[in-house]
């Protein structure tokens, strides 16, 4: 018996194969995410290979419509990734593998698998977040993960901008300087002109540690989260964790506890892991 899992990240797709049980991962794949045909595609075979597939968890980005009731369930939305806007990426899927699908955002699945297997087992409300070429977060409360009107889309809030002290922009298409406008590593990189790999000025990351512990300051306050999971390529740079873990104590500057920022128990396997959790509860 085996489950598929798809993390479908805006700039690579990671698909792997996993049993009945437990966060051993049997054959992975990852490859660029190109156009929809081609990557959409690339995937498909890789599942087609595997010999009685039980189902197939899906953690896309977005935004991208989760309500399963919906026309438009597995669809994703006003995305700044060229040529995949419209796109019903969970009705390709199904089309093509003949398999149940389990959507969620890429952020939640990752949730789901710190939840089930990595630094939130055990915890009832928290949030993972990513930073990476944007900023997203699966979101748990009362150990449920949320959904509403779409689902969180925590990279999007506001966050204070000090112009003089920082007089980039944002990179953000629709709204310039929110969070992911300000942290993220596209936004590191058109500020300072280099990738968060290549910068080793401690004013850009003290500044980078700064935006990510405003904006969860914000989940701390609006959520009561008991802990935040920091994970995505920016997010394992070397010591952000710690900064932004100071950091969001002096920003919420006694008023309530500070909840805990951790790296990811599952390192960069949460979502895959937490995609393939999600398989097997749609079987």
């Amino acid at each position: 018996m085996s489950f598929g899992g798809i993390e479908a990240g805006g700039t690579h797709w990671n698909c792997a194969i996993g049993g009945a049980e437990g966060a051993e991962l049997t054959r992975v794949e990852t490859f660029p995410t190109t156009t929809p045909a081609e990557t959409i595609g690339r995937a498909t075979e890789f599942f087609a290979a595997e010999p009685g597939l039980e189902a197939l968890g899906l953690g896309l980005f977005g935004p991208v419509d989760v309500r399963r009731d919906s026309p438009s369930w597995g669809t994703i939305l006003s995305t700044p990734k060229p040529g995949w806007e419209n796109v019903n990426v969970a009705g390709a899927l199904a089309d093509a593998l003949e398999v149940p699908i389990a959507l969620d955002t890429d952020v939640n699945a990752a949730a789901v698998g710190e939840w089930r297997h990595g630094g939130a087992q055990g915890l009832d409300t928290f949030v993972y977040l990513t930073v990476g070429t944007g900023i997203g977060g699966g979101v748990f409360a009362n150990r449920l993960r949320v959904h509403g009107l779409l689902h969180p889309e925590v990279g999007h809030m506001l966050v204070p901008h000090d112009r003089t002290r920082d007089p980039f922009e944002g990179c953000c298409p629709f709204h310039g300087d929110c969070l992911e406008g300000l942290a993220s590593g596209t936004a590191m990189r058109e500020r300072w002109g280099r990738t968060g790999e290549e910068l080793t000025d401690p004013a850009a990351w003290d500044l980078e540690a700064e935006y990510l512990a405003l904006g969860l300051a914000n989940l701390t306050m609006t959520l009561s989260v008991e802990r935040i999971v920091l994970g995505g390529g920016v997010g394992r740079a070397p010591g952000l964790v710690e900064q932004v873990d100071e950091r969001l104590r002096d920003a919420l500057a006694g008023y309530v506890p500070a909840p805990e920022v951790v790296a990811p128990g599952l390192g960069p396997r949460s979502g895959l892991v937490g995609a393939i959790s999600l398989a097997r509860a749609a079987r």
